[in-house]
């Protein structure tokens, strides 16, 4: 068994695709305006967990959005090889950091950004 694909709740799909796509480096794996449908993969991946950038368009799910948001808590968490690289490569890109990357208690780096479309993120060295 196999985590097929995931979703993490945003404020605009259509804005956390282009994000996602364009800022982030992830790859379109669906996108179907017409049903405010989009999905991303890692471009590192092949055909791997598939992320769907989740309307908010309910009460259940811009609660739960909020309410993470809220407490400082990343929805979803990121590996990267190197989270000082990366961390920089975007900041270059505009992409706003809580702090910068720092090690957990397990001493690995990590760092957290804010998606923009309502989510914070959390980048986690592999």
């Amino acid at each position: 068994m196999r985590i097929k694909m995931c979703s993490i709740h945003v404020k605009d799909p259509a804005e956390a695709f282009k994000f996602y796509t364009e800022v982030l480096g992830f790859e379109e794996l669906v996108a179907m305006p017409q049903y405010f449908l989009y999905i991303v993969k890692s471009p590192e991946e092949g055909q791997g967990t598939g992320l769907l950038l989740e309307p908010s368009d309910n009460p259940l799910g811009e609660a739960y959005m909020k309410g993470v948001y809220d407490a400082g808590m990343p929805t979803i968490v990121f590996g990267v090889p190197d989270v000082q690289a990366e961390y920089e490569r975007l900041v270059a890109r505009g992409v706003k950091f809580t702090a910068e990357p720092q090690p957990d208690p397990s001493g690995i780096l990590s760092a957290v950004f804010d998606d923009g479309c309502g989510n914070l993120v959390q980048l986690h060295q592999d």
